[in-house]
């Protein structure tokens, strides 16, 4: 429904297409009457007037060609002020030509429907003058055309709410959290339900009824799957618990809902109806939909959280033994080099080769873990500073401050999670050329952990490869954060011409 109300016109042919069904429907209804009118008598709402005066009925002449020319000005109407006024009001396009067209329209659903009055009450030739027929049809056809002008308007009233409420949904929930997609979906639904009553022209009890006991439902829905129904499991209690708040809550909108059906109604039977009816609906129905349909919500939010978590375990993992072909060969390469470069007093280059296997280990054997220590993972983060210092600390225009608290004990994390973050500043904050900072603080607070990494930004040259990259690295850790830590992380990027800066909070488990 929201995607062909983004896009107009498929909408408009939709509806063109739905109210030629229906015309066509309705024409092929009498024919079929048509042809059954020789053989027994058809049944018409004026019939019985014809019969009760002596007076010969045909129907093709006193119902047939009257309705089939309703029908015809019905359906040219809908579309006249469907496709041509009702747009041009709205987009305040040649106003004043659109509101002529409204009055014509209007003007001419009274004079067609009283001319097509004047057969189909035919009967009242034989029995009144025809002065006093006219000046009665005519009279009458006044409020008809009225009431078909206004349910034309009430549609396009219903669509253009239906449209704004379905393009602003997503603006309407952030603002008034109580308000659900399921109920603005519900709302149109509620909304063209009662215009279908309308236009069947249903006793005015019903439709009132309807129009009162709906929205409550809708409102009590909102009101227990964001407050009832959360509090009631928070604190651990059942269904009775729950239901018994809905039952406050119904006894406390039972009394304005009766004043206003003994308004509408008389302060007789109609009143206990509604209030009894409204009671017992809310209590039976809403009440238990309304627990249903958030406890399956929670069971498949869990579902999905556990199925996204171990997607994105498995492709974290995957990424990882894409680039661990054959690692033992890797590391007993890297054992020779180490023996090597100690043979030949390169203490750097033996260094940096140490602090690359202590990476490549934790790659291959904690990485695979759900959760480690968080010294485990910030020795990890001081092997990868270490490396870059080494490749950096000739240039003496390369400032790379480092204050990360040691001895953090206790505390857990996902493995891997933050090393993107000082990658992306090795990457982007570092040049050779330039001068470059790099400043990276970890702290924790209880069970709090507060990591921050500034940066300098440099422009990439025209022949590097990495110029049009900007990595995966960051919308990984993203995902793996909301994932991983829903609602108890927060993640905050900025950047300028010069500087990219992140502050990163999560609350850690034991």
């Amino acid at each position: 429904m929201e995607k062909l109300i983004q896009k107009p016109a498929n909408f408009n042919k939709i509806e063109f297409w739905t109210a030629s069904a229906f015309f066509g429907l309705a024409l092929v209804m009498l024919l079929t009457k048509v042809a059954n009118s020789n053989i027994y008598e058809v049944w018409t709402p004026y019939r019985y007037m014809f019969n009760e005066y002596g007076l010969h009925y045909s129907y093709s002449k006193y119902y047939f060609f009257p309705q089939v020319a309703r029908y015809l000005l019905y359906y040219g109407s809908f579309l006249l002020w469907n496709f041509v006024i009702v747009p041009g009001l709205y987009e305040k396009r040649n106003t004043a030509l659109n509101i002529i067209l409204a009055c014509m329209l209007f003007c001419s659903i009274w004079l067609f429907c009283g001319i097509t009055d004047t057969w189909l009450k035919g009967y009242l030739f034989y029995h009144k003058s025809a002065g006093y027929v006219y000046n009665l049809v005519f009279k009458t056809n006044i409020i008809y055309a009225l009431w078909v002008v206004m349910m034309l308007t009430l549609y396009s009233m219903i669509k253009y709410a239906a449209n704004f409420l379905l393009t602003n949904s997503e603006k309407i929930q952030s603002n008034y959290k109580i308000i659900t997609r399921e109920g603005i979906i519900a709302v149109i639904i509620w909304m063209v339900f009662i215009y279908g009553l309308l236009l069947l022209d249903v006793h005015i009890e019903l439709i009132v009824l309807i129009l009162v006991v709906v929205p409550i439902a809708i409102g009590l829905y909102g009101l227990s799957a964001y407050t009832f129904i959360p509090a009631t499991l928070n604190k651990g209690k059942g269904f009775f618990n729950y239901w018994f708040k809905v039952l406050l809550s119904v006894v406390i909108i039972t009394i304005p809902v009766g004043f206003l059906a003994s308004f509408m109604f008389g302060p007789k039977d109609s009143l206990i109806i509604t209030m009894a009816f409204n009671a017992g609906f809310q209590l039976i129905v809403t009440s238990t939909f309304s627990w249903i349909v958030y406890k399956r919500r929670l069971a498949n939010n869990a579902e999905i959280n556990t199925l996204k978590t171990a997607l994105g375990h498995s492709t974290a993992n995957l990424d990882f033994l894409r680039s661990q072909i054959n690692p033992h060969f890797l590391f007993n390469a890297l054992n020779t080099l180490y023996g090597t470069a100690l043979q030949e007093n390169a203490e750097r280059t033996g260094e940096g080769i140490q602090r690359l296997g202590d990476m490549m280990r934790f790659m291959l054997q904690e990485n695979m873990q759900d959760k480690i220590s968080l010294t485990r993972e910030i020795d990890y983060l001081d092997n990868y500073i270490s490396l870059q210092k080494l490749r950096t600390q000739a240039s003496n225009d390369i400032i790379i401050d480092t204050q990360i608290e040691d001895h953090i004990l206790g505390l857990q994390i996902a493995p891997m999670l933050l090393i993107p973050f000082i990658e992306n500043a090795f990457k982007h904050g570092i040049s050779l050329r330039e001068p470059s900072h790099i400043k990276i603080t970890l702290q924790t607070k209880e069970d709090t952990l507060y990591f921050d990494v500034h940066n300098s930004i440099h422009k990439k040259l025209e022949n590097d490869p990495e110029r049009d990259k900007s990595g995966i690295g960051l919308i990984n850790v993203r995902q793996r954060l909301q994932l991983l830590y829903p609602k108890r992380h927060e993640l905050i990027t900025r950047e300028n011409a010069s500087e990219f800066f992140i502050h990163l909070t999560i609350k850690l488990s034991n």
